[in-house]
């Protein structure tokens, strides 16, 4: 099995928050179903980032219609987590505008 990495933000809707995952275009064969893959890139970027505060910090900067850039997930067929590159968008909160 060959490990994929998957590009992973938050899209704002008018209504909602959505994981949108970035798929690449030479994926291995192992990927069967896209619902899969995006189910266990979502999993592992909620077990290493804090869902809630993760949100609110994409909404309090980001406009309707803009995608949050959280990172990246690299996964295999088996959804083994090879690696992980995320921001952690909530550890400076958009109310704070001091300068850094």
């Amino acid at each position: 099995m060959c490990a994929d990495t998957f590009g992973v933000g938050i899209r704002v809707a008018e209504t909602e928050l959505r994981v949108v995952v970035g798929v690449p275009s030479d994926i291995d064969a192992g990927w069967t179903d896209p619902e899969t893959f995006q189910s266990l890139v979502a999993e592992a970027v909620w077990e290493r980032l804090d869902r809630r505060s993760t949100l609110e910090a994409v909404a309090a900067r980001y406009d309707t219609g803009e995608t949050a850039p959280l990172g990246s997930v690299t996964l295999e067929p088996d959804g083994t987590v090879v690696q992980a590159d995320l921001d952690r968008l909530a550890e400076s909160d958009g109310r704070d505008d001091t300068e850094g």
